[in-house]
């Protein structure tokens, strides 16, 4: 098998000078409950082979240019400008941005929702890691405004999440997202498996967050992490599992 990573790369109408794709766990060096291509620290993994993964991955942007990793907190910060000093202690954000080639953008996931933000003229990109907490915290409302630019002219596409038919939540999800837009709502489902919840759309709720932002370009949101195994997900494999890397940037 190829120590290389499989990649899934983004089918929106981004201009040539973005760079975009989603690891995969399809192919790489990973072992065991983290196979195969795992580029997270935080998991229990060997340090030697995430070390690995995460050299392998910088090869896919041509130029090896630094990656800029997040501590991901399920929070709204954004990251707007790349310090050297990240390269020994990652900021603590769950979002960036890049207005130039200096270095790409990287998030990392297993069942939350990363969107991937470009200004039409590809002069601008961003990331944002949009699990329920920081989707519900204001991570996209951030995002676009870091940007910089008008709402009209951003595009979105949204990568590999969970489905609404493997993400059951508590009624606290329900209420955090109904409480800032009522039209959230329809966004959830009452579960069949267990009173008081519900089966929550990661997809439609950023749709509709970027809808009343202004950004109606928006792509992608066909995937379940949950059901498919070229992905993991923290919620099918009971959090022991790896993460997959998606990366933004400008060429």
């Amino acid at each position: 098998m190829s120590d290389q990573p499989t990649l899934l790369l983004p089918d929106w109408p981004a201009p040539s000078t973005v760079g975009a794709f989603v690891t995969t766990r399809e192919t790489g060096p990973s072992q065991g409950p983290y196979a195969a291509f795992n580029p997270a620290l935080h998991v229990g993994d060997d340090p030697a082979t995430v070390a690995l993964c995460r050299d392998l991955l910088t090869e896919q942007l041509d130029d090896r240019r630094p990656l800029l990793w997040l501590d991901q907190v399920h929070g709204a910060n954004v990251v707007q400008q790349y310090q050297p000093e990240f390269a020994e202690a990652s900021p603590r954000a769950d979002a960036a941005v890049a207005f130039d080639t200096q270095h790409a953008c990287v998030i990392l996931t297993a069942d939350c929702l990363p969107v991937f933000l470009c200004d039409r003229r590809g002069t601008r990109v961003g990331l944002a890691h949009a699990g329920w907490r920081s989707l519900a915290g204001g991570v996209l409302e951030a995002s676009v405004a870091a940007l910089g630019c008008s709402p009209d002219d951003v595009m979105a596409w949204l990568g590999p999440a969970i489905s609404n038919a493997q993400f059951e939540v508590g009624k606290e999800v329900f209420d955090a997202f109904v409480a800032v837009q009522p039209e959230a709502a329809s966004a959830f489902e009452h579960s069949p498996y267990r009173l008081g919840h519900y089966m929550g759309d990661l997809y439609r709720l950023a749709r509709l967050r970027l809808e009343r932002l202004g950004v109606s370009h928006v792509s992608g949101g066909h995937f379940c992490t949950a059901s498919e195994s070229r992905f993991y997900s923290y919620r099918r494999d009971n959090g022991v599992t790896g993460r997959m890397a998606s990366v933004i940037w400008l060429r």
